[in-house]
C-alpha cells in the first residue's frame, strides 16, 4: 500500500511510513510489549490505589449493579489483545497469566476492604460477555491468519524454498534459502535518484539512469511479475486453510469442554431439590402446629 519508486502513495504530500526492513511484525511486537507490560502494570496500580482515598475519609467506595462492568471490560480487552495479536507477540498469554495472578489478589483486597460489599445476585452465566468473547475468538482466528499469511515473510520463504530456491531444483550442496533476499528485490531505474520518476526500459538509453533496489515483485517495466501473483495466491490459500483448521479445532474443544459441566448442573439441581424439600418440611410443620 506504500507504493513503489515512481508511484509512491502520498497523503497531503507526505509518503506513508513503511515497515521496518525486518517486517511489519516488529512494530506490532513492540506495541504489544508496551501494552502487556507497561499498560497492565499501570492499570493495576491505579485500580488498587484509587479506593484508598475513600478509606482515608472513613468511607468505602460505593458498589452497585454496574460495579463489575469495568472488571469484565478489563478482562475482555486483555483477552482481545492476547488472542488477536498472539502471532506477533507469543509472550502475551504468559504475561496475561502473570498479570491475572496478581490481579486476583488485588481485586480480592479491593472488594473486601476498600469497597462496599456487593449484593449477591443469582445468574446462570456472564450474560452478554459470552457473546463478546465468542466474537473476539472468531476475529482472533481471522486476524492471526492474516498476520501470518499477509504481513510476515513466512509464505514468501516457503514459496522460494520449494519453487525458486536451490533446493527446488534438487541441489543439496547449498542452503535452501541462499539467494532469497535478492529474489525479493526489484530494480527501479531513475534519473539522479529522483524517486518520483521511473524510466521505462525503452527510454533508458536516453538518460543517465541510476539503479535502485527495493522490496517488491516487479519486472524491468515496473509491472507486477508472476512471482507476485504466485506468492499472493499462496498467502490467501494459507489464510483460508489456517482459518478452517483453527475453527475446526475450536469447535472440537468446545464440544469437549462445556460451558456448564454436567457435575455442576447436577450439583445445582441437588441443592435446589434439598432447598425445596426443606421449605416443604417447614410448610408441613407450620400447618401441623396451626391445627
Amino acid at each position: 500500500i506504500n507504493g513503489h519508486p515512481g508511484q509512491y502513495v502520498r497523503i497531503a504530500g507526505f509518503r506513508l511510513e513503511e515497515c521496518d526492513p525486518s517486517g511489519c511484525l516488529t512494530d506490532l511486537f513492540i506495541q504489544m510489549a508496551v501494552i502487556m507490560l507497561l499498560k497492565q502494570t499501570l492499570n493495576n496500580i491505579v485500580e488498587f490505589t484509587g479506593p484508598w482515598d475513600w478509606l482515608r475519609n472513613y468511607h468505602l467506595c460505593r458498589s452497585d449493579a454496574f460495579s463489575l462492568f469495568e472488571e469484565f471490560l478489563e478482562m475482555v480487552i486483555q483477552f482481545s489483545f492476547t488472542t488477536i495479536f498472539v502471532a506477533a507477540f507469543p509472550l502475551a498469554p504468559l504475561l496475561a497469566l502473570i498479570n491475572n495472578i496478581f490481579e486476583i489478589r488485588l481485586d480480592a483486597i479491593k472488594m473486601t476492604r476498600l469497597e462496599q460489599r456487593l449484593v449477591p445476585r443469582k445468574t446462570n452465566d456472564i450474560g452478554v460477555w459470552t457473546k463478546v468473547l465468542e466474537a473476539v475468538g472468531v476475529l482472533a482466528v481471522i486476524t492471526n491468519g492474516l498476520v501470518i499469511g499477509i504481513t510476515s515473510d513466512f509464505i514468501p520463504r516457503l514459496v522460494y524454498r520449494y519453487h525458486y530456491g536451490p533446493c527446488a531444483g534438487g541441489s543439496t550442496n547449498t542452503h535452501c534459502m541462499e539467494g532469497y533476499i535478492n529474489d525479493t528485490l526489484s530494480t527501479a531505474y531513475m534519473i539522479n535518484n529522483d524517486t518520483k520518476t521511473f524510466i521505462h526500459s525503452k527510454q533508458r538509453h536516453l538518460f543517465n539512469v541510476t539503479e535502485c533496489s527495493y522490496r517488491d515483485y516487479r519486472n524491468e517495466d515496473n509491472e507486477l511479475s508472476h512471482k507476485f501473483w504466485l506468492v499472493l495466491a499462496a498467502r490467501f490459500a494459507f489464510v483460508i486453510l489456517f482459518e478452517h483448521v483453527v475453527v475446526v479445532c475450536k469447535f472440537i474443544a468446545a464440544w469437549f469442554v462445556h460451558d456448564n459441566p454436567i457435575h455442576v448442573k447436577n450439583s445445582r439441581q441437588t441443592n435446589k431439590m434439598s432447598r425445596l424439600k426443606k421449605e416443604l418440611r417447614l410448610k408441613k410443620r407450620n400447618k401441623s402446629t396451626e391445627v
